[in-house]
């Protein structure tokens, strides 16, 4: 044993020795200070090129693989560094770990593509040169990035040597298996590739169904996850939405707004046509509302009032401007009753005495 540390120290100190060592470190040495220019000017120059013609320049693809092209560059100093540096046995496993990192450097560029455009829908529109559905969008980064997952373990997998034609049998065989246990998740699966094809709503729509109300957050392979207006996140299987009635309010073109005014019982008639007349004429020419469908009608003679039916729709479906619509067109509709002198009607009821108290008094 003091033999061999003894030849291990007069080799390693020697001149072949360090003179390897030495050499070995500069080269790596030079690929790491090529990494830093390569990330400071030669990158920054290629990003500049692409794009000149915007404003904010960092938010580009090209971002997204920045790391793994660094990391490339130290890898390959690292290779040649260690070939140098190592016996010519070290060569074959070596080369194995140098592709490895390839492959894992190249996937994990290709992950990061997959994330940069999902997270830019503008991007992947420009990429296509088409308009892509948001719900299409969550739904196929997931499945890209778990092809990449798995190309890259299979890739792997071969260049150490592993039989991948047995490992992709032996899934066939388990996800028979699988299959046959799992047939829940599977009709989720297959129902959420329904709802992506069919399209009944979309990320970020409003819609109703038999248990739940509220906005589109996401949609996975299992389930569809649903804001409701109490902020509570509702997570309902793709199965029960595939097969209950959906209502989309967000698609709606209008909006529809009805009401009845009460007025009091001895509102004169002629006041009551003309109140009629003029709110029909304020949502005719009123630029927020849709003027094919509207009805103004003197509705019925109710216990206590006298009802106008109002019936009209706004020509927007948003929320905010759906309410500030009704609120200016209640405030015209009262100053219209205000000038023509009518009041609302509220509940009442009137008492009829059949014999006068003051006669009663008398004969007492």
């Amino acid at each position: 044993m003091i033999d061999q540390l003894t030849a291990i120290t007069v080799y390693v100190t020697s001149y072949v020795h360090l003179y390897k060592l030495a050499v070995s470190l500069t080269i790596f040495l030079i690929f790491w200070g090529f990494k830093n220019l390569f990330t400071n000017y030669i990158f920054h120059f290629m990003l500049s090129l692409i794009n000149r013609n915007k404003l904010d320049s960092s938010a580009s693809f090209l971002n997204a693989v920045r790391n793994p092209l660094k990391n490339l560059i130290v890898l390959i100093g690292a290779y040649f560094a260690l070939q140098n540096y190592l016996p010519n046995a070290f060569n074959p496993i070596l080369n194995d770990i140098f592709r490895t990192g390839i492959i894992v450097l190249f996937a994990n560029a290709i992950y990061s593509l997959v994330l940069y455009y999902a997270a830019n829908e503008s991007e992947i529109n420009k990429l296509v040169n088409r308009e892509v559905d948001k719900i299409l969008i969550p739904f196929l980064s997931k499945v890209f990035r778990a092809i990449v997952l798995a190309l890259a373990f299979v890739a792997i997998a071969s260049t150490w040597g592993y039989d991948v034609n047995g490992f992709i049998a032996g899934l066939g065989l388990g996800g028979l298996a699988f299959a046959l246990a799992a047939k829940d998740l599977l009709a989720n699966i297959f129902s959420g590739i329904v709802i992506i094809t069919d399209k009944p709503f979309s990320i970020g729509d409003w819609i109703k169904t038999n248990e739940v109300e509220g906005t589109i957050e996401d949609i996975n392979f299992r389930s569809t996850k649903i804001r409701a207006f109490d902020q509570a996140l509702v997570t309902v299987p793709n199965s029960t939405l595939v097969n209950t009635p959906i209502i989309n309010f967000t698609k709606r073109l209008i909006r529809r707004v009805t009401f009845e005014i009460s007025l009091k019982y001895n509102t004169p008639s002629y006041k009551l046509k003309a109140c009629i007349s003029k709110i029909e004429d304020l949502l005719r020419n009123h630029p927020d509302v849709d003027q094919q469908t509207i009805f103004v009608k003197f509705d019925s003679l109710d216990k206590s009032s006298l009802n106008i039916f109002v019936y009209f729709f706004t020509a927007t479906v948003i929320w905010g401007e759906y309410l500030n619509i009704k609120q200016d067109i209640n405030f015209k509709i009262m100053e219209i009753l205000e000038n023509e002198g009518v009041s609302f009607a509220f509940p009442s009821t009137s008492v009829y005495v059949e014999t006068p108290i003051e006669m009663k008094a008398q004969e007492k």
